[in-house]
């Protein structure tokens, strides 16, 4: 439905500017978004390797154990369906601490292989778990401590403080993560009576 409506909004433009004569406006427009979406995406690229590579060195050097060890009381909580020694918990542990650390393409493939681990304890079954429902809306509304995103659009985009935009970002994504985690246990509870 969404590329309806995005075909339908650029159609509109196009034939506006070509009932306006700035048709030329237009063309330049999308020459100069292609340089800057190319331009963002090396940028953005040259961030995730440093993050990921670090994430991976944290990973070989028994940190992630470490902290999935001392994070082992709330994943519990979270997860009670999940054995805390299977490959499912370390997943979804490696997967909050990159997202903690505002990693998002770190905790990609961790996601990922979660919801195999996840879809395995299921027994594959057509319905989600309460794990996967739990996992899949606290991964949406993660607490970043750095977000590092948005720190580099600002400062490929000049912005004179670009991280200042840390503290808003932890007391939001705090409000949204503990909304969450209340709202799955509601459901948890609605769903087992």
């Amino acid at each position: 439905m969404l590329n309806y409506i995005w075909c339908v909004m650029i159609l509109l433009g196009i034939v506006f500017a070509a009932c306006t004569g700035n048709i030329g406006a237009i063309t330049d427009g999308a020459l100069d978004s292609s340089s800057e979406a190319v331009s963002l995406c090396i940028t953005m690229f040259g961030v995730i390797s440093v993050w990921t590579g670090l994430m991976e060195i944290a990973k070989k050097c028994g940190i992630i154990n470490m902290l999935t060890r001392k994070s082992l009381p709330l994943m519990k909580f979270l997860f009670k369906d999940v054995p805390p020694d299977s490959k499912a918990m370390e997943y979804l542990t490696t997967n909050m601490i990159a997202n903690f650390l505002g990693l998002g393409w770190a905790a990609t493939p961790a996601a990922i292989s979660a919801m195999k681990e996840l879809s395995e304890l299921n027994n594959h079954s057509e319905s989600a778990s309460n794990a996967m429902c739990t996992f899949l809306v606290i991964n949406i509304s993660s607490v970043q401590l750095i977000p590092v995103n948005i720190i580099t659009y600002r400062m490929k985009y000049g912005s004179v403080a670009p991280t200042s935009i840390i503290g808003p970002a932890i007391v939001a994504t705090i409000i949204s993560t503990v909304v969450a985690i209340i709202f799955c246990k509601i459901m948890e509870r609605i769903g087992k009576k």
